[in-house]
């Protein structure tokens, strides 16, 4: 099991920039796939990024390519997700996941969600 707690979220301009990080307890941080997902007010819960176990491979939606980069530090047990040119439709609560499964990673081990509010 792993426990996992995201920070770096707030209130940001259009055409800025945040990085959220996502803490993770446990020794086995490594053996996990990792993603970021968020979720809009009234909205369902997406899919927004997904890292390999050793940060080799990733994957995003379409609608943040080239501005969204995720990344991980296992010797720190934590993954990363650089958002560069903020829009106003990026602003939701984005959450953490750690899932065995890299490919179409659902998440089976989630955090608390941090807020993201672009503001236009």
């Amino acid at each position: 099991q792993v426990q996992l707690v995201e920070s770096g979220g707030g209130l940001v301009q259009a055409g800025g920039s945040l990085r959220l990080s996502c803490a993770a307890s446990g020794r086995t941080f490594s053996s996990y796939a990792m993603g970021w997902f968020r979720q809009a007010p009234g909205k369902e819960r997406e899919f927004v990024a997904a890292i390999s176990w050793t940060g080799g491979s990733t994957y995003y939606t379409d609608s943040v390519k080239g501005r969204f980069t995720i990344s991980r530090d296992n010797a720190k047990n934590t993954v990363y997700l650089q958002m560069n040119s903020l829009k106003p439709e990026d602003t939701a609560v984005y959450y953490c996941a750690a899932d065995h499964v890299y490919y179409d990673l659902k998440g089976v081990y989630w955090g608390q969600g941090t807020q993201v509010t672009v503001s236009s």
